[in-house]
């Protein structure tokens, strides 16, 4: 180890390959930048128990708790991800801030995600594969985008950009959020009342929405038969939003049309899953919005180097909502 330098640890349960890409590129990124400070950033078994003591920052992916124990001065943890709700229900005993990733180009890849798998599901691809795989030669009606009605759950970072895009393809887009949000060319509704009113006509539900208390199988049966009978949902967001149960007896009974589910309670989905093999859903490997290795190295160093520069800690998630 060196001496005079401050480390940084990552902690994570990915494969130690994966690991020494992050580390190599963080490092390169520390190296490339200019801060008062000599930052290098090393796995967790890299260090011994006394340093980990000291460390008052580390980067994080998937950690397991109890490794983040010995780090006794830890005033904050910055993830490598958006999505933070395991962290925040696995580490609430700590005290420490947690950092989630806030990356633009991280919203562009949701966003073109969500208007792939709308236009997927608004150009009825679905139907022409069944279609297909009957030697069936048959056009289906066409809708124009004008008229066919959007709602996008959930308008933080990856939400507004993502309805936006849809505007954009001409779209008649509304969206929904725990508390008010203005979005220009969206109709936003906000609240237990609003939501209702977000879904009742929508063709296409598309739900972003953190995984809290209070979204946990948010999407049952008594939410779907708020929806409209023919409608759709896109769940790019967290597993354990849908109730699968609930949400395979709407497809069975014709009360929804179709669903694309890109992730699951556990991943990657089991091969015995009965969601892989119905006709009516089309599975996803956590593709909507992967994390872009060089922006997000880009953003991570620049909070350590904001945070030592300045003694300011990046905008952290609130414990309570949980994001």
């Amino acid at each position: 180890m060196l001496e005079n330098v401050i480390y940084c640890p990552l902690i994570s349960q990915l494969s130690p390959k994966e690991q020494n890409i992050w580390v190599d590129n963080l490092n390169k990124r520390f190296k490339m930048v200019n801060h008062k400070n000599f930052v290098k950033v090393v796995r967790d078994d890299e260090l011994t128990i006394e340093q980990k003591q000291q460390c008052e920052f580390a980067i994080v992916a998937n950690p397991i708790p109890s490794d983040l124990s010995v780090y006794s001065n830890l005033k904050w943890i910055q993830s490598l991800w958006a999505g933070v709700e395991k962290l925040v229900e696995e580490l609430s005993s700590f005290s420490f801030h947690i950092v989630r990733l806030i990356d633009p180009t991280l919203s562009q890849i949701m966003s073109e995600a969500v208007l792939a798998w709308s236009l997927y599901l608004h150009r009825q691809m679905p139907a022409y594969l069944a279609q297909q795989k009957d030697c069936l030669w048959k056009q289906l009606p066409h809708v124009l985008p004008n008229e066919r009605n959007i709602c996008v759950l959930g308008l933080g970072e990856l939400g507004r950009l993502s309805t936006e895009v849809l505007c954009q393809h001409g779209f008649n887009v509304s969206g929904w959020s725990q508390s008010e949000k203005l979005i220009n060319g969206v109709q936003c509704f906000y609240g237990d009342v609003g939501l209702d009113k977000a879904i009742a006509n929508a063709d296409i539900v598309v739900c972003l929405l953190p995984l809290t208390v209070n979204t946990h199988c948010l999407v049952n049966q008594d939410f779907i038969l708020k929806m409209k009978r023919g409608s759709s949902l896109i769940n790019f967001a967290r597993g354990g939003i849908v109730k699968h149960g609930d949400l395979i007896e709407a497809l069975d009974n014709g009360r929804i049309e179709h669903a694309v589910l890109d992730v699951f309670d556990a991943e990657p989905l089991e091969a015995k899953s009965c969601l892989w093999q119905h006709n009516k859903i089309t599975v996803l490997p956590h593709i909507s919005a992967p994390t872009h290795m060089k922006s997000a190295v880009n953003i991570v160093v620049n909070n350590i180097n904001d945070y030592l520069n300045t003694g300011k800690i990046a905008k952290a998630i609130d414990n309570v909502k949980g994001y």
